[in-house]
């Protein structure tokens, strides 16, 4: 019977964040690694497979579940399972070489006081275009916003619409129409819609991630559409963006993105704190 960590990725302060089953990979098919994340109460499920050895660091394939089917990529469950590996590992500071189904990239975790630790990953390109008005309109009606500038599509595997309000304050009073917005994400090939208040000149912000299509109606933490917003603010300058989320869910979260503009196209560092809560054998 397989074990499985619980970890709370991107935590504030030490408490919240987005619990998340963290396993290795076995002979599972695709429905049962679906059924993982119900079965044991998180949004999302990540898969371990070692594979070896590259450039001296321990290198492991990842592999993203939610009741909906599998993803090309997951923020907070790359930084959850960073936390374990580190916990399996040992050292103060742990390296490693991950792979996705696309792309390879390296990740490290740092131990932290409180049993837990700050993980981080580079990111690949973001792609980043305006949004289009059909899109827009229909994404802005189900969540009861009226149109706003600035919006933009934005992916890192799978598009997505980040969308800014004014104020923390209307970012907490929206309350979406999950079927609406379901219906809108599918017709425009959107993973969903990330809403954030506009960063003040600390740039601090809050966001709300919301993704019905893959099964998490609100996400209590998003750090691969905290990175693309990273990208998005670049172009104004801004080199690092921290980002609160899952506060209207119960469960505070923090995720950190920075700018590394000695690399090409703007090159995005993302993480957070994370702690493994619990273990239990499924």
């Amino acid at each position: 019977m397989p074990e499985v960590a619980i970890v709370d990725a991107c935590q504030r302060d030490g408490r919240g964040g987005s619990p998340t089953a963290v396993l290795d990979d076995a002979p599972f098919g695709d429905d049962e690694r679906a059924r993982i994340p119900e079965e044991l109460g998180t949004s999302h499920a990540v898969f371990i497979r070692a594979t070896g050895i590259e450039h001296g660091r321990p290198s492991h394939t990842l592999r993203f579940f939610t009741a909906e089917g599998e993803l090309p990529a997951c923020g907070h469950g790359t930084v959850a399972a960073l936390a374990l590996l580190a916990e399996r590992d040992g050292a103060p500071d742990y390296h490693a070489v991950l792979h996705t189904a696309s792309r390879r990239f390296e990740g490290r975790a740092t131990r932290v006081g409180g049993g837990g630790v700050t993980a981080s990953f580079g990111l690949g390109p973001v792609s980043l275009r305006d949004a289009r008005a059909p899109e827009l309109e229909a994404i802005a009606a189900s969540l009861g916003l009226a149109v706003a500038g600035e919006a933009c599509v934005a992916s890192n595997g799978r598009p997505r619409l980040l969308l800014p309000v004014r104020s923390r304050a209307e970012l907490g009073r929206l309350a979406p129409d999950f079927a609406l917005l379901r219906s809108a994400s599918d017709r425009f090939g959107l993973l969903g819609c990330y809403v954030y208040s506009v960063p003040d000149r600390h740039g601090r912000a809050e966001a709300r991630m919301f993704a019905p299509s893959i099964g998490v109606p609100e996400d209590i933490a998003n750090a691969n559409s905290t990175a693309c917003l990273a990208a998005h603010a670049a172009r104004s300058g801004t080199d690092r963006l921290t980002v609160d989320m899952g506060d209207h869910l119960g469960n505070p979260s923090t995720i950190t993105a920075t700018i590394d503009r000695s690399r090409p196209e703007h090159h995005v560092r993302v993480g957070g704190r994370a702690t493994i809560v619990r273990t239990v054998v499924r």
